[in-house]
């Protein structure tokens, strides 16, 4: 027993020992750890704080007035220009504007920001050096609203290189003034511009330029607006003089469009044409039937007042007659035209109502003939043409020497010749329609649809 005790005493002291080696193995580890942590953290803390010092010394941003442009008194500063259009926003109408998001680099040499390096590395900021040092101040002409981007942080990009080329490019949204031209509208095409321009340096003191000419500007394939076509972008340049301050020098972003006439063929052009057919309608409808002939002049009338009055609410108050005003207003006449057609139809069948009814006061019904029928045949009806009339047979005329413009026939009517007018009577449909259609719907139903083809040959062989 006290031999196995023994045994047991010694293995717990060796196991002891062991534990103990292992947490003093974790100790030492977890020190060196937080050593070798605190050591590159105290590194790379020392490094910025050496490094922020250096990038002062190196650009010298205080040795200099950077109020006062590169060159000061010397030559005027070349500054180039290059733009990346990342978006056309919109286009208005209304308010003859466009707005434009883009990426602005400017390219320019400043001595003064000149340091030494070894590998002829850059150096990149963002924008809290540019509150520091001298950059182009150019601005929109014709600008209404701009403004650079800020989300998550001002989007400004400043990068300098060794031997002091300045790269300071940044992203703005800016909406300009496009005067429009909206004489062919809506088959109009428009060029508009977006203007760039030093504020205060005249062209003795900084020469604005096309850094790589028309390369100098590049577009997003996916650049598409809903009513516009881009044509394509190009780039200008010419001097502006103002009367007060001199000369300046001005770059231009042109684009052109050419507006989609799809949206316009169905929702103006369509409508107007379909009104103007069914006013036609009422030329083939009985002149007789007043209510139906007015109603339809009266609703097509009114459709395109509203068709007029719904483009002319989305477009500017010009001066100017458009495209889309002269077919619209084409097409209201039409229909007006119409309306006067029946009303002139109507007038013209009273007036001749009117007569018929004199002839009948001055040469009264034969009485006491059985079962007769009196019936007023103007001018253009002969006598074979009243001895043709189904169901009916000549019974009296007046005679030839007492015979006016209009004659007189008394027709008497037999049992045999009622049984057959009833058995075609829907074969004489036809010939009461085209004896109750009026002289002017026979000649309106060809001049009118022929006029207005017309009209429409000439209007897209102009403006399309």
């Amino acid at each position: 027993m006290p031999y196995f005790a023994k045994l047991l005493l010694i293995i717990f002291c060796l196991v002891l020992l062991v534990e103990s080696r292992k947490h003093r193995r974790r100790r030492w580890t977890s020190h060196l750890d937080v050593q070798r942590a605190s050591h590159i953290f105290k590194r790379n803390h020392d490094l910025t704080k050496a490094w922020k010092g250096k990038t002062e010394q190196l650009l010298r941003v205080n040795e200099h007035d950077f109020t006062m442009r590169p060159a000061f008194g010397g030559p005027a500063i070349p500054v180039g220009v290059d733009v990346q259009v990342e978006s056309l926003d919109s286009i208005s109408e209304v308010d003859m504007d466009f707005t434009m998001t883009l990426y602005l680099r400017h390219y320019w040499k400043d001595e003064r920001l000149s340091f030494p390096s070894t590998n002829n590395k850059s150096m990149t900021f963002d924008g809290r050096l540019v509150k520091k040092i001298w950059v182009p101040d150019v601005f929109f002409v014709h600008s209404k609203r701009s403004f650079i981007h800020d989300t998550t942080t001002d989007n400004i990009m400043l990068r300098v290189f060794p031997d002091g080329h300045v790269l300071y490019s940044m992203r703005v949204t800016v909406t300009a003034m496009c005067n429009m031209d909206f004489s062919h509208f809506p088959l109009d095409s428009q060029t508009c511009s977006l203007e760039l321009e030093s504020y205060a340096y005249t062209d003795e003191d900084l020469m604005l330029y096309w850094k790589n000419g028309n390369e100098s500007l590049k577009t997003d394939e996916k650049i598409s607006l809903s009513q516009f076509l881009i044509q394509k972008f190009h780039t200008t340049s010419r001097l502006a003089f103002y009367s007060s301050t001199g000369w300046y020098n001005r770059l231009y972003i042109n684009f052109t469009l050419r507006r989609h006439i799809f949206f316009f063929l169905l929702q103006t052009y369509f409508p107007a044409t379909l009104m103007v057919m069914l006013s036609w309608v009422s030329f083939w409808i009985d002149r007789r039937a007043v209510p139906a002939r007015v109603s339809l002049g009266i609703t097509t009338v009114l459709t395109m007042s509203t068709i007029i009055t719904g483009v002319n609410a989305s477009m500017p108050r010009v001066s100017y007659i458009k495209a889309v005003d002269i077919y619209l207003w084409v097409s209201f006449v039409f229909v007006f035209l119409s309306v006067l057609e029946y009303a002139a139809v109507n007038y013209l069948t009273t007036v001749q109502e009117r007569k018929e009814r004199k002839l009948r006061e001055r040469f009264p019904c034969s009485c006491g003939i059985p079962h007769s029928k009196t019936m007023m045949l103007d001018g253009n009806y002969s006598e074979s043409d009243a001895n043709s009339l189904a169901g009916y047979t000549r019974n009296q005329m007046v005679p030839e020497e007492e015979k006016p413009e209009k004659m007189v026939v008394h027709l008497a009517m037999s049992n045999e010749s009622n049984s057959s007018r009833k058995r075609g009577l829907k074969g004489h449909v036809g010939l009461r329609i085209i004896q109750n259609t009026h002289a002017i719907d026979k000649y309106s139903r060809l001049i009118f649809p022929g006029t207005y083809i017309f009209f429409n040959l000439i209007y897209w062989s102009v403006f399309s």
